[in-house]
């Protein structure tokens, strides 16, 4: 599978936070900041340039397209891959990282071009909330697992099973891959949406995804997690929070807690 990268100019942190927001939903999956620009890559059958236009017409951001072979994926997204150290709380780092860890929690990734590498505020977001939760003993969803970093940071904290869920081949292949690395073995990956999942077998449900998917989905979040489960959102800028909220809270969540950085916010819910 062949590549598009896109390079696109942007002037603010904020400008770069709603431009990855909008192109994820968009179905754009790897991500990389770098000074005044947003590289983003998006499979070529995925691609569509009218699109494209619109996203970044609306920010008044310019763009340029290059084709990336997959065959020079990994050695792309290893050179660019750096570790993240999550509050003192956890360490994500790649396999080749050489490093003295002093964090409890040490997630040991293959980088690959799945979303979840740490390095995105929301995934630190989600982690930090994590770390407030009584998850030992816990049955734990992972909605859009992507890496499988949330998934394996659950069984990390005790959680009885997780069942991380993605839609993407690629990222279920990657997901598996950093679980076995892990040593982890209370986690099953699988591919495919939530159609399939029972009503209230979930304790707790981790929703690292994006404004569209959650509001799509939501009605069904709220019938498979247990009365009194708690769900934890993001994929989210501060501007999509009152739209989460009034969704959730009308199919019966409570909203519980926000956390923000750098312009994006995680939510949690419990189900009352």
């Amino acid at each position: 599978m062949q590549y598009i990268k896109i390079t696109c100019s942007v002037i603010s942190q904020d400008a770069s936070d709603m431009l990855m927001a909008r192109l994820s939903a968009a179905g754009y999956n790897g991500f990389e900041e770098q000074e005044n620009k947003l590289l983003a890559y998006i499979e070529v059958p995925k691609f569509l340039e009218d699109e494209l236009k619109e996203i970044t017409g609306t920010y008044a951001v310019t763009y340029e397209t290059e084709i990336i072979p997959s065959q020079n994926w990994n050695a792309l997204w290893e050179s660019n891959f750096e570790p993240v150290v999550v509050d003192g709380f956890c360490t994500i780092r790649a396999h080749f990282h050489e490093m003295e860890v002093t964090t409890p929690y040490d997630i040991v990734l293959t980088p690959k071009m799945s979303f979840g590498t740490g390095h995105h505020a929301t995934t630190q977001l989600m982690m930090m909330m994590m770390r407030g939760l009584e998850l030992s003993g816990k049955s734990v969803l992972d909605f859009g697992t992507g890496t499988g970093v949330l998934a394996i940071l659950a069984e990390m904290l005790g959680a009885k099973d997780v069942l991380a869920i993605d839609n993407d081949e690629w990222s279920v292949e990657n997901a598996i891959e950093n679980i076995d690395r892990n040593h982890c073995t209370r986690i099953k990956v699988q591919l495919g949406s939530l159609d399939a999942l029972l009503p209230g077998e979930n304790d707790v449900i981790l929703a690292n995804i994006n404004r569209h998917i959650l509001l799509e989905y939501m009605q069904q979040l709220y019938q498979i997690l247990i009365n009194n489960g708690f769900i934890l959102m993001s994929g989210l800028l501060k501007e999509d929070q009152e739209i989460i909220a009034n969704a959730a809270i009308s199919f019966g969540f409570h909203l519980v807690r926000v956390n923000e950085q750098l312009n994006w916010i995680a939510l949690l819910f419990e189900k009352k």
